[in-house]
């Protein structure tokens, strides 16, 4: 199996020439999972981060429609999110090259000070994380987006059909015929309340998608969001079961619901019938990571969920299935 970090790291080598950057330059990897994202350190620029995408996941249409969003929250005001900077020719994505003529599309963002959330206060960075999520979508329903936007749909199809964009969750880790047996019928309840609940204007639209507390950065009072990678079309409530993705199953999970819900109505009204949807996009979410963790074995963090997972999962399938079924 090929070593996903080396095969990232040459590739960030591989683009510094384009944005001015020399043999002197320091790479530190930060994170492996969807694409690598690197720390440069380099005497004359300082700190910057680099993503090197994962071949054949986003056009460069789909990277250049999501910085056009994170431009535009800039600009407006919505949300502290670092810049993303262009290469030296002017280019918003390089498409790096290694000697061979393997290419993968690489971005480039400011440094910015800050840590993820602790543990040790949970409830108040979801309310936080509930008004922060409410002033995106409050964006995203009145943004006009440019005539060429491009992401990702993730509805049921996209995201739990058999050719969902991580693959089927019927191939994950620990995933064998009694796991599919339950939590097939959780899927297909899923199927029935999403498409009663439907797709209007008010309900799915313009979405971060991942909008965990490792995507947030805390420095004092300031709070940056981060990657912004699997924004897409989706359900506006898809981003509460996204805050609690590998958590679904913790016993505090209902608190820190109420907490976001708090938070979201402290920024703008949120629909009661928006709110009794809660626990499908948890559950959503949930089975969608099952598929995730099964498509991305190489990774640290599926191997540290690893089977247990999708066993708990179905726990989770049955507690759904007899609230909502």
């Amino acid at each position: 199996m090929t070593d996903p970090v080396a095969s990232f790291e040459e590739f960030a080598y591989a683009a510094l020439p384009a944005y001015g950057l020399t043999s002197d330059t320091r790479l530190t990897l930060l994170n492996v999972s969807e694409n690598g994202t690197f720390l440069i350190e380099d005497p004359v620029q300082g700190r910057s981060v680099l993503r090197v995408h994962r071949t054949g996941y986003h056009s460069r249409e789909a990277i250049i429609s999501e910085l056009a969003w994170i431009e535009a929250l800039r600009a407006e005001g919505i949300v502290d999110t670092p810049a993303f900077m262009a290469a030296n020719n002017g280019d918003l994505v390089v498409a790096a090259r290694t000697p061979d003529g393997r290419e993968r599309y690489v971005v480039r963002f400011a440094w910015v000070d800050g840590a993820e959330p602790t543990e040790d206060r949970l409830a108040q960075d979801f309310e936080e994380l509930g008004a922060i999520t409410a002033r995106l979508h409050l964006h995203a329903k009145s943004w006009q987006r440019p005539a060429t936007f491009t992401r990702f749909v993730w509805d049921y199809d996209t995201a739990l059909g058999p050719h969902g964009h991580w693959g089927r969750w019927q191939d994950g880790l620990g995933v064998g015929p009694a796991e599919i047996e339950v939590l097939g019928r959780c899927s297909e309840r899923m199927r029935q309340r999403l498409s009663a609940y439907g797709k209007g204007p008010d309900r799915f639209g313009l979405v971060h998608a991942d909008m965990r507390l490792a995507n947030l950065l805390v420095n004092g009072t300031k709070v940056n969001v981060i990657d912004f990678d699997d924004s897409g079309l989706s359900w506006f409530m898809y981003d509460l079961g996204s805050s609690l993705s590998f958590i679904e199953h913790e016993p505090y999970v209902p608190e820190l619901v109420d907490a976001w819900v708090r938070g979201y109505r402290r920024t703008t009204t949120l629909d009661p019938a928006d709110e009794a949807e809660l626990p499908t996009f948890i559950m959503f979410r949930r089975l969608l990571l099952v598929a995730w963790i099964g498509s991305h074995a190489e990774t640290e963090t599926a191997q540290q969920m690893g089977p247990e997972y999708a066993i708990t999962s179905c726990r989770l399938a049955d507690e759904y299935l007899t609230r909502m079924g």
